[in-house]
């Protein structure tokens, strides 16, 4: 018994050598038309006296039930032709090789990003499509930068993408001095990355205002970018023109945006990257899904397949049919010639 249920387990992933076997199933067409040609036309009259018998009485079991010999020849047939189909079943295993990427975020947190032309904010938009972003890239290491006057690492690189999931869920303003200092976020990002051994190593900066504050000089962090390998795409955050900001008790204050597109483009251009400009929650969406296409994770897999013939099972079932149809038709069923 425990043979037969782990083999209907296992019915799902059969696979057969030989199908061309099954061709013989085109035999029971003429089989099944025989047989109720046989019975139904071909049947010796009877003189009776009367029909008040037949009208009156009910069906027997072995009327109502006619139909099983017959039944369990097709089955039987069903049966053997499958064997003869040799049954297969398969036990694969895979081997799945995985050249990682490693990223870095690089989020501006300065207080311009708290102006009010994305939903709720620019910091508040940027979070949550980042997390979108890493939640579709499972085998890659990610790691989290922030910064304004100052950067810091909120994040090392890391495949727990939960524990980095909850610390950019934390990031807020004023954790640091107010200023934009992207030489520094870029710096403290490749820093990051440096003594990375992925095949790939990338760098998303995100900013929406002009280089303000810092030690580094962008340029500067661009060729070390450069020199480590690693490509940078940045993002320009911000609509053009103004924008509203938080302006307290009589509604929202209009500044007038401004960002470093040229310095960006250079960084990017500098690093083998891309540059961006996201001027709405959607935009910014489409960047990172852009971003993702061009740094997919590459994986190779490799298959190892064996393979055991199951006829055994479909030859027993067969066997039993036909001695049970050949043991009903010469008792129970048995007709009178």
């Amino acid at each position: 018994m425990n043979y037969f249920s782990g083999f209907f387990q296992m019915l799902k992933q059969i696979e057969f050598a030989q199908p061309y076997w099954f061709l013989l199933l085109l035999l029971i067409i003429p089989l099944v038309g025989w047989q109720l040609w046989k019975r139904y036309k071909i049947q010796p009259p009877m003189l009776v006296t009367t029909v008040s018998p037949f009208v009156t009485g009910g069906k027997t079991w072995r009327q109502r039930f006619h139909w099983l010999p017959l039944a369990l020849r097709v089955l039987a047939i069903i049966c053997l032709v499958t064997a003869l189909a040799r049954p297969q079943s398969a036990f694969r295993r895979n081997q799945v090789d995985v050249e990682g990427v490693d990223i870095v975020l690089a989020l501006d947190i300065s207080g311009s990003m708290q102006a009010m032309d994305f939903k709720p904010n620019r910091l508040g938009a940027c979070k949550k499509v980042a997390a979108e972003f890493i939640d579709g890239r499972p085998t890659d290491r990610i790691g989290l930068v922030v910064y304004a006057g100052e950067a810091y690492t909120q994040c090392p690189v890391t495949t727990d993408h939960n524990t980095l999931q909850g610390l950019l869920s934390k990031v807020d303003f004023g954790a640091v001095e107010d200023g934009t200092a992207i030489g520094d976020g870029l710096g403290t990002a490749i820093n990051r990355l440096r003594e990375s051994e992925a095949k790939s190593k990338v760098i998303i900066l995100l900013s929406d205002g002009v280089n303000n504050a810092g030690y580094l000089d962008p340029y500067s962090s661009a060729e070390m970018a450069k020199e480590f390998g690693i490509r940078v795409y940045t993002i320009g955050c911000g609509t053009n023109g103004q924008a509203p900001y938080p302006g307290g008790a009589f509604g929202p204050v209009y500044f007038k945006t401004e960002i470093d597109e040229g310095l960006l483009k250079a960084i990017a251009q500098e690093t083998g990257g891309k540059y961006f400009r996201a001027t709405n929650s959607q935009k910014l969406k489409e960047v990172y899904a852009e971003i993702d296409k061009m740094e997919k994770t590459l994986i190779s897999e490799v298959v190892f397949e064996n393979k055991a013939d199951e006829f055994m099972p479909f030859l027993l079932l067969g066997l039993f049919f036909f001695c049970l149809e050949l043991i009903l038709r010469m008792t129970v069923f048995r007709m009178i010639p």
